[in-house]
């Protein structure tokens, strides 16, 4: 494993990214093979730019093939424009300087752009989940791994409500992952919940994700990259356990914020990358603890006008609520898969269920532009974004009051 870590808060520069990704690959043996780089979609913070372009230009007449695959897990597709301004190219760009690299999203409602490739035991669930869960869990991947004789992750590393920390082999499951595998681990990550296992480095979840990595029958290698307002703080390259590995720590150190105290009332501004709930419920995830009990965490995002362009309609059936709501009355939501309840319960928080009343720990309120009517019906306060002042949070942490501008990617703990 190799790496390179920025002095101080300082970035690596476009070139230092570049003689990095060199460095790396005279690692490996790429003459004359197929390389399937995973790289994140637009709600990542990542220096997709300078790493595409480095990969290419390092690989190029190298490499016989150089492609890349969006790990959306189960994000909608990217159009070609998405995708162009994802890489930083031009569409020009893509069909005369990069007409041979292959670009492609990941398709995880698709059985046809899928590959069974084992599956984990009951026993092993059990093992791997501490007697949480036990049923056998089918391991299913975008079938495209085959076509290649590398894959190669491409991604930063953050802490996480479902896995603890993410990256690594994460961009395989759930990344361009069956639904299956998918929806398994994430409600083992809600059966955890957020607060347990977010910038947790080693969880059930990361063990379970780690063994289906295990199944991928192709040479793997990987990037992990610690990135500071949207530029490489630190990057490493190894295997995806490994560079996994030294990313976490680093990670673990640049992206948690400890807090004297709890708040009475947090303003989460998602940031633009965040088009809908399902990626701006992260504020609520990265905040959640350092929210005082019976206090308020508002999700800031005047520009988000739905729930979820793609799972929006169950989550309308459910509504939003905590972990024991679920699982007093699982029978009422067997139909639903595990990945929608998870989702549902990071959002809402931890709470109680006792006599049919359900009592979550703090008070989750939209300020987006979802009309009040459907955030009273998905069990979420409201309120006007234009109600809202910022400035009445800033320099307000002695009152109670907390403002965190691009909610989403750093973590709050309670020191």
């Amino acid at each position: 494993m190799i790496s390179n870590v920025a002095p101080g808060n300082g970035h690596l520069s476009d070139d230092e990214l570049h003689v990095f990704v060199g460095q790396a690959f005279d690692t490996l043996d790429v003459a004359g093979k197929r390389v399937l780089f995973i790289v994140p979609d637009s709600t990542r913070s990542m220096p997709m730019p300078a790493m595409f372009r480095a990969i290419c230009s390092t690989l190029e007449g190298r490499a016989a093939k150089t492609d890349f695959i969006v790990a959306l897990g189960t994000h909608p597709p990217m159009s070609d424009n998405a995708i162009n301004s994802l890489l930083g190219i031009t569409a020009e760009e893509r069909n005369s300087v990069y007409g041979g690299v292959g670009l492609f999203n990941h398709e995880w409602q698709n059985p046809d752009a899928l590959a069974y490739i084992g599956e984990i035991g009951e026993d092993e669930i059990a093992d791997l989940s501490r007697g949480m869960l036990r049923e056998t869990v089918k391991v299913t991947v975008n079938k495209r791994i085959h076509d290649y004789d590398l894959l190669c992750i491409v991604g930063p590393v953050f802490p996480h409500e479902v896995v603890g920390f993410s990256g690594g082999n994460k961009y395989f499951f759930p990344g361009i992952a069956g639904e299956e595998i998918l929806n398994f681990f994430h409600w083992l990550g809600a059966l955890i919940t957020n607060p347990m296992i977010n910038g947790t480095k080693y969880t059930p979840v990361r063990d379970v994700v780690n063994r289906a990595a295990s199944f991928i029958p192709v040479a793997k290698a990987c990037f992990c990259l610690n990135v500071l307002d949207k530029k490489a703080h630190g990057i490493f390259f190894g295997t995806p356990e490994d560079a996994w590995d030294a990313a976490a720590d680093l990670a673990a150190q640049t992206h948690i914020v400890y807090k004297d105290r709890a708040f009475d009332s947090v303003l989460a501004m998602a940031p633009p990358m965040y088009d809908d709930i399902w990626v701006a419920g992260k504020c609520m995830y990265k905040l959640e603890p350092v929210v005082a009990d019976g206090g308020e965490l508002i999700i800031y995002a005047p520009h988000v006008s739905e729930v979820s362009t793609t799972h929006g309609h169950l989550i309308r059936e459910i509504g939003y609520h905590t972990r024991n709501y679920f699982l007093a009355q699982m029978e009422r939501f067997s139909h639903i898969p595990g990945g929608i309840l998870a989702h549902s319960t990071h959002v809402r928080g931890i709470g109680t269920y006792e006599n049919g009343v359900e009592k979550p720990r703090v008070q989750v309120t939209l300020a987006t532009a979802i009309p009040e009517g459907e955030c009273r019906a998905i069990n979420l306060g409201y309120r006007d974004p234009d109600s809202i002042n910022p400035s009445d949070w800033a320099d307000q942490e002695a009152q109670g009051l907390l403002l965190v501008p691009n909610a989403g990617e750093i973590l709050y703990h309670l020191k």
